[in-house]
């Protein structure tokens, strides 16, 4: 038996981006379920299989009593934080390919900026009883206690061990930024910016300026996911889940690990993207676009590295130019990534990849018909490869 090929997307939905949605994190579950069935055509008692995050406050029960989804044969979440996107898809598609279940919606919805600051210090965090809080402890009491704060370490690092600079940082986040300006649904819509304006933000931590950061954003993703077959039935063409993984390295922690011999690297991107290659039987060069998750620039940057588009320091050469532009040669981020779309862990990009698929897309790139996406990054992670039937 082999995942390929055997179920797909088939539906997609958002609430709108926002800093303050006014509404319960419940209610914009509901909302992004609803919107993602009624895109696919189909209706909540169809659905039996509910997917989220671990840190999703909307338990499946109460989802599944708003929307009136009747009874459910499988239930799922996924930890890790956005390391956890792809693969509740993967989850998703795993049910419905040996059939436990014929209709799984994967679904985050979250208040990440009105109720809760995601980018300030959680003294939580590390008072968690499990070992998760006792990791947490080692580095919480040096002050390495932000998101930022744990990804500034490993990019200090990657530009001492590579000659890279914060500008080949900046250069993800003008793309990003360029392709939200002219996407309606980016909270970042009609707002470029220039590598000089990104050079000027303000420092987080140090090498990290305020636009190598990815925004805190209210909102909701959700996308449908059943047997190919069904799917080619429903009201778009599916975007084929050709490939799942998810990874974790060695010595892994959640966004220090700090202990390994090579420190500027993430080897569990490199475990996910070798699964990748092998289940789709494609390589980097085939990939139309990429969407890849974007929470801090550098991280983009070594993505590529181990994901196999260019060597081990060599991103910095790759991505000059026009490459990631709309009209390169590997296309990052059309929506505008999470940098300039939204933070919804890197569901929206999910989204996003179907879109270019179906050819819809807002910022539609040409003849798409293999879209690479990545998950959360510094953490144990998944990747997904979509493409068209």
């Amino acid at each position: 038996m082999t995942l390929s090929g055997a179920a797909a997307i088939a539906g997609i939905g958002a609430t709108e981006f926002s800093k303050d949605s006014g509404r319960s994190e419940l209610r914009l579950a509901a909302e992004c379920v609803s919107h993602a069935l009624a895109d696919a055509g189909l209706v909540p008692s169809e659905v039996d299989g509910l997917v989220s995050f671990t840190m999703d406050g909307t338990a499946e029960i109460a989802l599944a009593r708003e929307l009136g989804i009747p009874e459910l044969k499988f239930f799922s979440r996924v930890h890790y934080g956005g390391g956890a996107a792809a693969a509740t898809v993967q989850q998703a598609a795993m049910a419905v390919a040996t059939g436990v279940a014929d209709v799984v919606v994967a679904y985050r919805a979250f208040n990440e900026r009105s109720e809760q600051r995601f980018g300030r210090v959680s003294a939580a965090a590390a008072a968690q009883v499990n070992s998760s809080g006792v990791d947490n402890a080692f580095h919480y009491p040096m002050g390495i206690a932000t998101p930022a704060a744990t990804v500034a370490m490993v990019a200090r690092r990657y530009l001492h061990d590579y000659g890279a600079t914060s500008e080949d940082f900046g250069r993800v986040a003008v793309i990003d930024r360029a392709h939200a300006a002219t996407n309606p649904a980016a909270w970042f819509h009609g707002r470029p910016i220039t590598l000089a304006e990104h050079q000027a933000s303000r420092w987080i931590a140090e090498p990290l300026h305020l636009l190598d950061c990815c925004q805190e954003s209210d909102g909701g993703v959700a996308l449908v996911i059943t047997r190919l077959d069904r799917a080619l039935d429903l009201a778009h063409p599916p975007a084929v889940i050709a490939a799942a993984a998810q990874g974790s390295g060695p010595d892994q922690y959640v966004m220090t690990s700090y202990y390994r011999d090579d420190l500027a690297a993430l080897p569990e991107m490199g475990v996910v993207g070798r699964q990748l290659w092998a289940q789709a039987g494609l390589r980097p060069s085939d990939v139309d676009v990429a969407v890849l998750y974007d929470h801090f620039t550098p991280y983009v940057l070594m993505q590529l590295e181990e994901l196999g588009f260019c060597g081990r320091g060599e991103a910095k050469d790759f991505i000059a130019g026009d490459t990631l532009t709309l009209g390169g040669a590997l296309p990052l981020n059309p929506h505008g990534g999470q940098l300039g779309e939204a933070y919804l862990h890197g569901m929206n990009g999910i989204a996003e990849a179907v879109r270019q698929l179906r050819g819809t897309a807002v910022n539609q790139v040409r003849d798409t018909e293999t879209v690479l996406v990545t998950a959360g990054t510094g953490v144990p992670t998944s990747g997904l490869v979509l493409t068209r039937h």
